[in-house]
């Protein structure tokens, strides 16, 4: 069945087995493909797009139960089930517009009594599929990752091909109303075989119609209904979407304004009693009836505020500037003259300064072990990789940022690097001995964990270090960089293929090898140097394959997130624009700021926020920004930023998972429910919650009471190298914006509050604009004018 952008196919029972755009060169399959499920020995079928499960009078019926009748006349297809007290009908219509495909669900009370509805969901499984095989292409072009807007009457789904080449396939809510969207996750992962791509997998996503979670089931998540509903006798049900092709971010609101969705202009963080901006944009046949802000208070309790007087008008377009007093998520709602009701969903937060305040301190006063600890000056929770050690880099960047520096903190660290970390990454403290930590091989990208906190413990002055010198622990930094970089270092072929790979230590290396070389370690910098501009050059020359986006994963943002952060880095424009497009294709956009995040979905089983990767990966995308000055870039990035924080922000309400002063949570499941496990649907928790399900997780945890924040830090260190320390201005639509910040219109100018905790720079590369403080001199406030910027001292000495 075809028209003039579709081709559509069905299996025997009703499923969708083929969805291809006709103008795709790829002709990529949009839907996940029964034959590749058989290939990969998965056994889900009963997932395949269009089945679908209902309880009735508490009554539970799948379809895969029960056989459905297809039916296909010219461009309509139907298939019906007919169940005991209902009928259920799905309609594919490729008739109503040549450029589009209508799917209505439609559900039928075939009984002379009220009947109970409490639970219906309808799998929409769109080809979000990791294959297991290291193919590119297949892996770039022939898969979508999927980034979901949940609403009541304007639900969407983004799907973006990884390669960000066009045509994308969004699909657009027109009828009833949709509770959730969940995910179920498939997957195999053979990390403890040495093998190496190890992981592959297959999310299925699921429109939730009616409950979705199992009976009596309840959590903190008071953003999203759990309801069902009943249904009088005879009475139909009916939810309509339709599904069309679209070219980049703009161009998918772009569609859905057309079938009469809201567009929004919205950051997804705001800070708490600082101006806050957003505003929306409606299809000129509508108009605003209502708009009111939901959250909850420091006592729990449900708050409704009306903020129509704040709602200014001009034509089809409204705004609003308003101040949030209360930190939380904060459900923004519109009501339109039609009676349909769209949101977005905010965080606000406190001023970031004392999150990471707090942070350091836990870390340092709770984590810390010490002498009498089981791992005697190890950082609970105890790990063998070296992501574990981003707390560490994370405390002294802040360390670095102080006024004040924390000596005891600083000493710690130093501390773990002299009695834990040495002696346990390296045979006697030999930097040329990598210990076999993992039984039959060692990981390459340990090191470069290693080298970050030694190189970041060798910027501090020899009054605050109580062990060595500032200069041994560069030295120590350049001996493990060169063993992380250096194939020839190497013995086993896993160690030499990992040398070759990037990693996290694009954050640190321009840093590193200019201390090398003030320091006068001449030798030293020439290697490493000449080790970098090599592996650099080499990932640029195989850019049009993609090489450094499989990892020990077959396609993984740790591969192609440092990939497009070090081709920029380093100067190699063109291939840096071709891995910064995979990056774009990573990050989420979504009416809800935790489904902004950068995709992943193994240390989940779900769509989630990984707060080590998706920080990495957005501080990726702003090093990409600077050197590019696209500022899609700039948006993505601070897009999975706000996300990040999510792990680390304790006045949370929305998420099972509480913290405690300086706490935090590596993992967000974006998904609701998270039909693998119900219990982790829109909550926070570390990967070792997984323990108990066995398999690879239970070799990787002691036990599932380890703490949340496993390998947590890294990304904080990167964020106080970014958006830690820098607002930036951008023209859009001919106006002067801030991301990281908020603008106040004053008679001198533009007045840019900071949300960075340590505000130092300030720059409009549109303008050719910057501003860095001298001496690391905090500047929280800064006025624009004239093309530049002005330090408020400044100001007030004029005046």
């Amino acid at each position: 069945m075809e028209n003039q952008n579709f081709i559509i196919d069905f299996c025997a029972n009703g499923n969708v087995s083929k969805l291809i755009l006709k103008n795709d060169p790829h002709q990529m399959n949009w839907v996940v493909d029964e034959k590749y499920l058989e290939s990969v020995d998965y056994k889900d079928k009963d997932k395949l797009f269009g089945s679908f499960c209902v309880a009735i009078n508490d009554k539970k019926y799948n379809s895969n139960e029960w056989v459905g009748n297809l039916s296909i006349n010219e461009e309509v297809a139907t298939i019906t089930y007919v169940l005991d007290e209902v009928k259920v009908l799905f309609t594919y219509d490729l008739q109503q517009s040549a450029d589009s495909l209508f799917w209505t669900i439609q559900l039928i009370n075939r009984t002379q009594h009220d009947v109970s509805v409490s639970d219906f969901r309808v799998w929409a499984s769109f080809a979000y599929v990791m294959y297991r095989m290291n193919d590119l292409n297949l892996q770039t072009n022939h898969s979508a990752a999927v980034f979901p807007s949940i609403s009541k009457n304007f639900t969407k789904l983004a799907c973006v091909r990884r390669s960000h080449t066009a045509p994308h396939l969004g699909l657009y809510q027109l009828d009833g109303e949709t509770k959730s969207v969940g995910t179920y996750c498939q997957y195999e992962n053979r990390f403890f075989e040495n093998v190496s791509p190890s992981l592959d997998g297959v999310l299925f996503h699921q429109l939730v119609l009616a409950g979705g979670y199992p009976q009596g089931f309840t959590n903190s998540d008071w953003i999203y209904a759990k309801d069902g509903f009943l249904m009088k006798a005879d009475e139909k049900k009916t939810w309509q979407f339709v599904l069309e092709p679209f070219e980049n971010q703009e161009h998918f609101y772009e569609v859905g304004k057309k079938y009469g969705h809201p567009v929004y202009y919205f950051e997804p963080l705001a800070i708490t009693k600082q101006p806050y901006d957003f505003s929306f944009t409606l299809p000129s046949h509508l108009s605003l009836k209502d708009a009111f802000v939901e959250y909850k208070d420091s006592n729990e309790t449900s708050k409704t505020q009306n903020i129509m007087s704040f709602m200014n008008k001009s034509d089809s377009s409204y705004q609003a500037t308003m101040i949030f007093e209360v930190p939380g998520e904060h459900k923004l709602s519109i009501e339109l003259d039609n009676g349909k009701v769209d949101s977005i969903v905010i965080n606000v937060m406190k001023p970031i300064q004392s999150m990471i305040n707090n942070r350091a301190e836990y870390i340092s006063n709770v984590l810390y072990s010490g002498p009498d600890g089981n791992a005697p000056y190890s950082y609970s929770p105890v790990s063998n990789q070296g992501e574990s050690l981003g707390k560490l880099s994370f405390v002294l960047k802040k360390n670095l940022l102080d006024d004040l520096p924390n000596i005891t903190e600083v000493q710690k660290v130093e501390e773990s690097c002299v009695k834990y970390i040495r002696p346990k990454w390296f045979v006697n403290g030999d930097f040329l001995k990598p210990s076999f930590l993992y039984g039959e091989f060692y990981r390459c990208m340990d090191y470069e964990y290693i080298g970050h906190v030694f190189y970041l413990l060798s910027r501090f002055d020899q009054s605050l270090l109580k062990y060595n010198t500032p200069e041994t622990y560069l030295e120590w930094a350049a001996e493990v960089f060169r063993l992380r970089v250096n194939p020839d270092l190497h013995h086993t072929v896993r160690g030499k293929e990992e040398a070759k790979m990037l990693g996290t230590f694009f954050l640190y290396i321009d840093g590193l090898l200019d201390e090398i070389k003030k320091r006068g370690l001449t030798d030293k910098y020439k290697e490493i140097q000449a080790l970098w501009s090599d592996i650099a050059a080499k990932v640029a020359e195989d850019s049009d394959a993609y090489k450094a986006a499989v990892t020990e994963h077959f396609y993984d943002n740790a591969g192609f997130g440092p990939a497009a952060g070090a081709l920029a880095s380093s100067g190699h424009i063109e291939a840096a624009k071709k891995y910064g497009e995979l990056l774009l294709a990573n990050i989420g956009f979504s009416n809800d700021f935790r489904a902004q995040n950068p995709d992943r979905w193994w240390e989940a089983l779900s769509y989630m926020i990984h707060s080590l990767w998706g920080g990495l990966t957005a501080a990726a995308a702003l090093k990409v920004y600077e050197k590019l000055q696209d500022t899609r870039y700039l948006k993505a990035a601070y897009r999975a930023t706000a996300g990040i924080l999510y792990c680390y922000d304790t006045d949370a309400k929305a998420t099972d998972k509480r913290l405690n002063t300086g706490e935090a949570a590596s993992t967000y499941s974006v998904a609701g429910p998270h039909i693998n496990r119900p219990d982790l649907s829109r909550n926070r928790f570390g990967q070792s919650t997984f323990y108990r399900d066995a398999g690879i997780f239970s070799k990787l945890f002691n036990q599932e009471e380890e703490t949340a924040d496993w390998d947590m830090g890294e990304e904080l260190a990167a964020y106080l190298d970014g958006f830690g320390k820098k607002t930036f201005l951008y023209k859009e639509d001919n106006q002067i914006k801030a991301m990281n910040g908020c603008i106040e219109h004053t008679q001198e100018g533009l007045l840019i509050h900071s949300y960075a905790p340590y505000p130092t720079e300030y720059h409009f590369y549109e303008a050719g604009a910057h501003f860095i403080a001298l001496n690391g001199e905090m500047a929280k406030k800064i006025l624009y004018s004239e093309g530049r910027f002005i330090p408020l001292k400044t100001v007030e000495e004029a005046r």
